[in-house]
């Protein structure tokens, strides 16, 4: 540790290396001048320096002197150190120590809740771990009857080609399509099927519609084989395109036969539909073969997929719809009519309420005053207040005072 008595002592020590500094430069300069003045006598010379040897030896001798005081007081002051220093590091092993255990505890709480945590996430993890695994289980037990509904599907798809692989029965699975669509879009009143025409032709169903469109002849067809055969991946060009002209006649015949047998003058529309069950089927003749839409659209046949044919039957049951309005407009206008007469007295006699209900309104504010100034009355009688008579409503308040005899 520091000593303060020890400062002068260091003060003296410095200023005495400071003076014996200064003599050394004085002497240096001395010495230089004495090179310049070597021409002095001897004797100044020899007294000069026999004065500055006296006075080197005595500041020689005071800085000995000095250096043994400050080189004691410097041990001392070591020792002293030395002695803090140990007691020091006793006390920070002490105290080491106890924050050591403290941060030990700490620590072990701290890994104990971590644990735990550790211990909770495990378990949230195995959780959903068995929660995803049955999930899995699961989704795999619906792949497999998924795939099983696909083989069925599959065997359902091919029975299906084989089906469509005769023509009577392609003509049998076309009408079924068409008197679903028609069932499902039309009242019952607005639809025939297999319908025979006045010139003995029987058609797969007719459309009655409200003039001036009349009846529609709906006919189903399906031209499938030379489509297939176009359409397969191992034919060459050559049968392809044979394939093509040979659909696009098929196409053309049936526009003609419908043309013909289902278009009769005053007795049907003016024009027929060709309802194609498939939609690869139509979107074919569509996209690739205008010359038979136009051929058709010539000849006032309209060719229509499923999706177009709802379209057509939906347009079909709002101009029905729209009929049927127009045949019940009288009664629609009469209950209009006895409508605005109900609500004529409707509102008379809803005026009347609101004409009531402001009356009791002003009735109930009158009863409110009246019974605000019977409160005030009474607060006034309880108070003993008294109040100057008047002429209408005299009111005379006696107040009883006890003159302590009891009377």
């Amino acid at each position: 540790m520091y000593n303060s008595e020890a400062m002068p002592d260091v003060l003296i020590a410095v200023l005495a290396l400071a003076i014996l500094a200064a003599l050394i430069v004085l002497i240096v300069r001395l010495a230089g001048q004495a090179a310049a003045v070597r021409s002095l006598e001897g004797q100044v010379a020899r007294a000069l320096e026999e004065k500055h040897r006296a006075m080197l030896t005595d500041l020689h001798g005071g800085l000995a002197q000095q250096s043994d005081r400050l080189g004691s007081r410097l041990s001392e002051e070591l020792n002293q150190t030395r002695e803090t220093l140990h007691k020091l590091q006793l006390s920070l092993a002490a105290n080491l120590g106890e924050t050591t255990d403290k941060l030990n505890a700490k620590i072990d709480q701290r890994l104990e809740q971590i644990s735990g945590k550790v211990s909770e996430r495990l378990d949230e993890g195995f959780k959903k771990t068995n929660d995803t695994f049955v999930n899995v289980m699961q989704r795999l037990a619906t792949i497999d009857e998924a795939q099983k509904k696909i083989e069925t599907l599959t065997g359902s798809v091919v029975s299906l080609q084989e089906l469509l692989g005769d023509k009577r029965s392609r003509g049998a699975f076309g009408e079924v399509q068409l008197e679903a669509l028609v069932r499902n879009m039309l009242p019952p009143s607005a639809f025939e099927f297999q319908y025979t025409l006045p010139n003995g032709t029987r058609v797969d169903c007719v459309l009655k519609l409200p003039d001036p469109t009349g009846m529609v002849c709906v006919d189903s067809k399906f031209p499938l084989e030379n489509y297939h055969k176009m359409l397969a991946p191992g034919v060459n060009d050559v049968e392809r395109a044979a394939a093509q002209r040979q659909f696009r006649a098929d196409v053309k015949k049936h526009v003609d036969d419908i043309a013909k047998k289902y278009i009769l003058p005053n007795e049907t529309s003016d024009g027929a539909v060709m309802f194609v069950p498939a939609e690869a089927v139509f979107a074919e003749i569509h996209a690739y073969h205008s010359e038979v839409v136009d051929h058709a659209n010539s000849r006032r046949v309209w060719i229509v997929s499923p999706t177009t044919l709802m379209a057509v039957l939906n347009t079909a049951r709002a101009v029905l719809k729209d009929v049927e309005t127009r045949k019940q407009i009288h009664v629609i206008r009469e209950a209009l009519g006895r409508l605005a007469v109900e609500f004529g007295r409707f509102d008379e006699r809803l005026k009347e309420l609101a004409r009531h209900m402001r009356q009791a309104n002003e009735d109930v504010e009158k009863i409110q005053v009246t019974g605000g100034k019977i409160a005030q009355q009474f607060q006034r009688i309880e108070s003993a207040e008294l109040e100057p008579p008047s002429e209408t409503a005299p009111l005379r308040v006696v107040e009883r005072r006890d003159d302590g005899k009891g009377k």
